[in-house]
């Protein structure tokens, strides 16, 4: 006797076979599925037995040339309907749905002092254009960004980078100026021309050591022969300009944290230190979902287009007629 096919052959055929029986059903008529499915009408015969014989029931009552469906069939129809519906339109279905930011999540990495003040009008627009998606913003240092970017539990990171991994992608956008920011009253902020000599001279207060910001200064000293003296160690940029407004000291900043209402003198010293680049992070390899593409379109179409493309903040009024620019000292080991 020969043997009877693997049953596994009708579950690999299955979706033909739903099709072809949920053709039957709707027509009601074997021969008028065969024309819909463009199949022989034996085919579909053979379709519905396949069928029958794995369910083991009847899923048609047959009179003649017209079918009706049994109990057991309409049950099965029932069923199997919206999955034949649903895997015809598969292709369309994710070809609207890839492109789609109506609903979904998006998490992005982002320091304090990108997320107070560069985020945030990127952010209110997304918001508003894609209220349907939420938003997490995960407020975290440069390392422990890179950590949750590895992992995949963010969907990319925004901040600013000097050293950059292979295995990330460093998308810059924005830029900003170096600068010195003193009280009012103090000397530096009478000065026309402001060399890091000058500097030098009175004691600094800067983010923890640990922070770019740090080594970005001591290098800056170091490559003038100058030594320095840090008062006080204090985190984020509102604090220290806090403390800086009180006359505890002086400190040197990038242009992204001042908004142009502070107390302050503002001085620059892009003569002694690089600007600033803020921008996107990514994992080498990672697929955006149309989330994050989104809200990156929104950060490229909000970045200066002119050249240099450089984002300043403007400088306290008093500032202004303070500054000047940074003349090297003819003294051997000055700046």
């Amino acid at each position: 006797m020969a043997s009877s096919p693997n049953p596994q052959y009708y579950k690999q055929n299955r979706l033909q076979q739903l099709r072809g029986f949920c053709a039957a059903a709707q027509t009601g008529s074997i021969s008028r599925a065969a024309e819909r499915l463009f199949l022989s009408q034996p085919s579909v015969s053979l379709q519905i037995q396949a069928l029958e014989r794995e369910f083991k029931t009847t899923l048609f009552e047959r009179r003649g040339p017209k079918i009706t469906l049994t109990p057991d069939g309409k049950l099965l129809y029932d069923m199997a309907a919206p999955l034949v519906e649903q895997m015809d339109s598969l292709h369309d279905t994710f070809s609207d749905r890839r492109g789609s930011v109506e609903t979904g999540r998006l998490d992005i990495a982002a320091g304090e002092s990108t997320i107070l003040y560069l985020l945030p009008r990127f952010v209110k627009r997304f918001v508003e254009a894609h209220p349907g998606i939420e938003l997490k913003l995960h407020n975290v240092t440069g390392r422990d960004g890179l950590a949750m970017l590895r992992a995949d539990e963010v969907d990319f990171a925004v901040g600013s980078m000097i050293d950059v991994p292979e295995d990330v992608d460093y998308r810059p956008t924005f830029t900003f100026d170096p600068i010195l920011i003193a009280p009012l009253d103090h000397p530096l902020a009478k000065r026309r021309r402001v060399t890091l000599k000058d500097v030098s001279q009175y004691p600094l207060i800067l983010p923890p050591r640990h922070l770019t910001t740090w080594r970005v200064v001591d290098q800056a000293f170091q490559m003038h022969n100058l030594t320095y003296e840090v008062q006080l160690e204090a985190g984020g940029w509102e604090v220290i300009k806090k403390y800086v407004a009180m006359g505890l000291g002086i400190s040197i900043v990038t242009s992204i944290c001042l908004t142009g209402n502070e107390r302050l003198a503002v001085i620059p010293l892009g003569k002694y230190f690089p600007k600033r680049s803020y921008g996107v992070v990514l994992r080498k390899g990672k697929f955006l979902s149309p989330q994050a593409s989104r809200f990156i379109e929104i950060l490229n179409e909000g970045a200066p287009h002119a050249s240099p493309s450089t984002t300043t903040a403007p400088a306290a009024p008093r500032a202004k007629s303070r500054r000047g620019s940074a003349r090297r000292p003819r003294k051997s080991g000055a700046a």
